[in-house]
């Protein structure tokens, strides 16, 4: 009998590629005579160009054309105005694209973008998020009457930054316009198929004459999700060039601007309860922004609507058009920033009643789910806390001074829904004593690579040395975006059935040449469960008395993930995403300078992120879950939910060491230091 690859903490099957370097990214594909092109965006919030003198660049040696408006082709599509590239004189935002130099070098390219002399005529333009104004709001029962009569009420504000994804690979493109009209893009993308349709709309094009390929991924976070404008102009410059290709890495500072954010959030959380801790109600109100010209909502109050047990509730979300560039996709988009204010206020509140944090939360985990009234498949979040708890050692939760440093432990809960895509298909051949499976799936460093073949090898009953896959490239069967969590649930459910047709087709003895295809099916339990991961994270906070110095010595997180599919990508997953929410904490911050509308610190060496002198020691364990329910596999998604509640559980921390209660991210000197005046810890009311 074959044993079971699944579960197995097998290696990395593209490990060695990467640590040698010999992978090959997509501005490192290697293709005769690539031209590089540079862009040129604007440097006002808000106006018009009326002037855009290209002469200076365009007798630079080496420069090959400079593109603008007034030569750029005419997109067939502008519906998505974010990648209405060069179709326009408006500008909406600073960093906005308005040209482009093409040139034989990156160096020369650069160099000619600077020549480029621009005149505008300026408008007003609005850049700063604030709460006013009218709230969309959901509202189950009496809220105002249950908070009216509540015996214990927290009211508070909580913010969360604008943050901004800095995978270490770029966004890059290299696009190669054929003689015979098709296009080839060697794209940084978490889904080459979304990619190629959205390319194909936007340039009038059959999705055929497309290729889109993409092997290996520098990371993405969410922001390689879905074309940005850098795709379109690369795309752009190459068919000024037919027959050559180009090239275009944006620098780390261009990502500031074209790539996508994480919106800043003002969230008011308000929470009613009884003596006993019991919730009354619940209230989460929260502020976000998106661009003038592109809608993008974060919607940050979903996990308030399922996360506790309250019979009155209330979440409302206001959106505000601004003047900066278009939000979009960021790890754990919702859940993310939408945990921090109700898991600080839930720590505030117990707090307020004198009551254990878990305590607190464990006598308001529902027995279904507070928004559509279902059954969860699974829900173990209670497990999850009193794991994390008895291997952290929760009952030593201080507050307690060390020399000096005052030292404390914090809790929050996580939450993410398990997500499906209705789209994928996948291929399976055997050929020489091999099965090779074919999807146009991508890895973006979660292991796809490794995990795939994990699952095809059970269904088909084979030792996993026996099957490769082949991903990253559109002529490789339909997939669906790595995102949501949803890539592997998406894809191996896929895997699984074209495993199912294999073997009823062709049996256990199967010829050379056999081939079988299966697709993500409807999945009737959906309509019946509510379906989500759940977590709890723990965290250590040493806080310098005089200094204020946060140290965070260890994260713990304890997780309800369903199966998991390999143990070793697994843990690199969850690890990951706990990494970005201390960085969060403790550090990330995008500096908006509302008089220019550009983010100031737009590089690494100001845009602060956790390093390993940050932490200690981070952990990361889940329960050994059986959820039949959610798909073939029985997997949940671990992608993200690592980020979700992290945050929350460092601030908790800190005021458990200090006394000083930070609402507003990230925990800085300024918020600290004036509590800690008076010396030894205090606990705060």
């Amino acid at each position: 009998m074959t044993a079971r690859a699944i579960g197995q903490s097998l290696p990395r099957r593209d490990g060695r590629v990467k640590v040698t370097g010999t992978a090959t990214y997509a501005y490192e594909t290697p293709v005769d005579r690539p031209a590089y092109c540079h862009p040129v965006q604007a440097d006002i919030a808000r106006g018009r160009v009326t002037w855009l003198n290209t002469a200076e660049a365009e007798k630079l040696p080496g420069v090959l054309a400079v593109l603008t408006e007034a030569n750029a082709e005419r997109l067939a599509s502008t519906e998505d105005a974010e990648l209405a590239v060069l179709q326009s004189a408006e500008v909406a935002f600073r960093g906005q694209l308005i040209g482009a130099v093409l040139a034989e070098t990156a160096e020369v390219a650069r160099e000619a973008a600077d020549l480029v002399e621009v005149t505008y005529v300026e408008q007003e333009h609005e850049t700063e998020l604030t709460a006013d104004g009218d709230y969309d709001a959901d509202t189950t029962g009496d809220v105002e009457t249950a908070f009216a009569e509540a015996d214990v009420v927290v009211d508070q504000t909580y913010r969360t930054a604008m943050y901004h994804n800095n995978p270490l690979e770029p966004h890059a493109t290299t696009a190669l316009w054929q003689d015979d009209g098709t296009l080839t893009l060697w794209e940084s993308t978490q889904g080459v198929h979304p990619a190629r349709a959205k390319v194909a709309e936007v340039f009038g094009l059959d999705s055929e004459q497309i290729r889109v390929i993409c092997p290996f991924v520098g990371g993405g976070f969410g922001s390689k999700g879905m074309p940005h404008a850098n795709v379109i102009l690369a795309t752009m410059a190459a068919r000024a060039l037919p027959g050559r290709p180009v090239k275009l890495a944006l620098t780390r500072q261009q990502m500031f601007s074209l790539t996508g954010y994480r919106t800043p959030t003002i969230q008011r959380a308000r929470l009613a309860a009884d003596r006993d801790g019991r919730l009354s109600a619940i209230a989460f109100d929260v502020a976000e922004q998106t661009s003038r010209i592109k809608e993008y909502a974060e919607e940050s109050g979903k996990p308030s609507r399922t996360m506790y047990a309250a019979p009155n509730r209330r979440v409302a979300h206001r959106l505000s058009a601004l003047d900066v560039p278009v939000p979009s996709w960021m790890r754990a988009p919702g859940e993310c920033p939408g945990m921090f204010g109700p898991e600080v206020a839930m720590d505030e509140l117990a707090d307020a009643l004198g009551m254990d944090p878990i305590e607190l939360r464990l006598r308001n985990d529902p027995d279904t789910d507070p928004e559509s009234g279902k059954p969860f498949s699974s829900r173990n979040l209670a497990e999850c806390l009193r794991t994390g708890a008895e291997r952290f050692g929760w009952a030593e939760r201080g507050p307690r001074r060390e020399g000096d440093w005052l030292v404390g432990y914090g809790v929050a809960a996580s939450v993410y829904p398990v997500n499906r895509s209705p789209e994928s298909t996948a291929a399976i051949r055997f050929h020489g004593g091999r099965y090779t499976v074919d999807i146009g799936a991508a890895d973006l460093g979660t292991g796809t690579w490794t995990t795939l073949p994990q699952i095809a090898a059970d269904a088909l009953g084979v030792p996993v040395g026996e099957v490769e896959v082949r991903i990253g490239d559109t002529d490789y069967p339909n997939a669906s975006v790595a995102g949501g969590s949803s890539g592997m649930i998406t894809w191996g459910s896929a895997v699984v059935d074209a495993a199912l047709a294999f073997r009823e087709k062709f049996g256990t003895e199967p010829a050379d040449g056999d081939e079988a295809e299966g697709s993500v099916s409807q999945n009737p339990d959906e309509e019946r469960f509510a379906m989500s991961a759940f977590g709890a994270q723990f965290a250590e906070a040493r806080v310098h008395a005089d200094t204020g110095e946060v140290r965070v010595p260890r994260l713990h997180g304890v997780f309800a993930v369903g199966r998991v599919i390999n143990p070793r990508t697994a843990r690199s997953q969850l690890v990951g995403g706990m990494t970005m929410g201390l960085s969060m904490a403790l550090h990330e911050q995008s500096v908006l300078d509302p008089r220019f509308g550009h983010v100031v610190n737009h590089d690494l060496a100001e845009y602060h992120i956790t390093a390993n002198a940050d932490v200690g020691e981070i952990t990361a364990d889940w329960l050994d879950e059986h959820d039949p329910y959610v798909n073939a596999m029985g997997a949940k998604g671990i992608g993200e939910i690592g980020i979700v509640g992290t945050a929350a559980a460092v601030v908790n921390a800190v005021h458990r060491a200090t006394g000083v209660r930070v609402r507003e991210l990230p925990v800085t000197l300024d918020k600290l230091l004036p509590g800690l005046s008076s010396p030894g810890p205090r606990r705060a009311t």
